[in-house]
């Protein structure tokens, strides 16, 4: 089924039209006006659509926002408030300016949230888990056992099949969805809480950032083989962030095309590494 349909089922979902009304998709269409200005949402609202002189569009949200994930497909995002209990996890469709709240109930504090590549599984990671939706059938797919932290970020592998996830703990665990609940290899390479994590899309690198100040650059080879195990080996440790108030890189993404990692730190600065 394509996305737009899988994104409607949702879990119980609550949707907010294009005028912050609470209607439903007669409301949220994409000819429906904007609000005029950008004021907190009604209580009971999701979220308030509004259009600015600049012919952009902005979404007011009630809840400060920590996350933005984008859909494979470009259609849909999802927004992540972590102080917003039953609204942390929002999804939104820009062509139909409208808002969807998929879980009523969020089990944990959610940290992050991201789409599959392809299949309709989406992802949440709350403190200690990262829960896996299959949102075709609404139910609760799988679930990922976390560390002995705090889960800080998660990304997931361009096949779909793997997870690297995060944690306060300073690890990076990299699951296979196929083989197990639990970190197939947990790789320990900061010294402090990691902020952090991408896979490229293209090539086989993966990196981390974390309060240390450094990106450690990763090769991670998945092969076509189910009965082998997926290679991973260091490449690099950049560096070119300063510790402020005892964090240093809070996020990292690589070029979509070529083999480049961004890094933003809590010095105020964003590093752009090419020719890994």
């Amino acid at each position: 089924a394509a996305s737009a349909e899988l994104l409607d089922l949702g879990h119980g979902a609550e949707r907010t039209g294009g005028d912050g009304s609470g209607e439903g998709e007669d409301s949220g269409s994409a000819e429906a006006p904007l609000a005029a200005d950008a004021a907190k949402p009604e209580e009971g609202t999701l979220a308030r659509w509004c259009q600015r002189p600049d012919g952009s569009v902005e979404i007011v949200h009630r809840f400060a926002l920590k996350q933005v994930e984008w859909h494979a497909r470009g259609d849909y995002f999802s927004t992540v408030a972590p102080t917003g209990n039953t609204q942390a996890v929002l999804v939104h469709q820009l062509s139909k300016r409208s808002t969807q709240n998929p879980f009523k109930k969020n089990r944990g504090r959610v940290s992050r949230v991201a789409f599959h590549p392809s299949k309709p599984f989406f992802f949440v990671a709350t403190q200690n888990h990262v829960r896996v939706y299959n949102l075709a059938k609404q139910a609760l797919a799988k679930k990922l056992v976390g560390g002995s932290g705090s889960i800080t970020c998660l990304s997931v592998h361009p096949s779909g099949d793997h997870v690297i996830v995060g944690a306060e703990d300073k690890r990076l665990a990299w699951y296979d969805l196929d083989l197990s609940t639990k970190p197939y290899k947990a790789l320990r390479y900061h010294n402090y809480a990691v902020r952090g994590c991408a896979f490229h899309r293209t090539y086989p690198l993966f990196a981390s950032s974390s309060d240390d100040a450094t990106v450690h650059v990763f090769h991670g080879t998945v092969y076509a083989d189910l009965m082998s195990n997926p290679l991973i080996v260091p490449v690099k440790v950049l560096r070119g962030h300063d510790i402020v108030d005892y964090a240093g890189v809070l996020d990292v993404a690589f070029h979509p095309t070529q083999p480049w990692v961004f890094s933003a730190g809590a010095d105020g600065t964003i590093c752009l590494f090419y020719n890994l």
